[in-house]
């Protein structure tokens, strides 16, 4: 499965093209051997104290920001925030919140707030795979 890289353009398509691959990279990079569990920048960031956290929390941010240009209401917008501060103030936590980190995949749950807004309000942006 390979990446396609997204347009830059500001249409709802692009933008939830964006928004995936960020998500992906952010959660779903990598598989740990063994386990069989993906992680991704995410975690492995938040493995780099206060750094890390604030890098990934402000790539988190982005998303939310993406988001806001697609016009999702506010209490939405609200509710994607709080999951990125959620995690960037847990995993801020040393030790325990590098396990967080690994568990609780901000990102993921913001993904799927847009999507069921994208596929209620722009059904042309669906992405069926095969």
């Amino acid at each position: 499965m390979g990446i396609e890289l997204p347009g830059t353009g500001r249409d709802p398509a692009s933008v939830r093209q964006r928004i995936e691959l960020m998500e992906h990279v952010l959660e779903r990079s990598f598989v740990i051997p063994g386990i069989n569990r993906p992680v991704g920048l995410d975690a492995l960031a938040g493995l780099i104290p206060v750094v890390g956290d604030f890098v990934t929390a402000a790539m988190g941010a982005w998303i939310v920001w993406e988001a806001r240009n697609l016009g999702l209401p506010k209490w939405k917008l609200l509710r994607m925030g709080a999951n990125v501060a959620f995690d960037a103030l847990l995993g801020a936590v040393p030790v325990a919140g590098d396990a967080f980190d690994f568990l609780f995949r901000s990102n993921t749950r913001n993904l799927r707030i847009i999507r069921k807004h994208l596929d209620r309000h722009h059904p042309q942006t669906r992405i069926i795979e095969g």
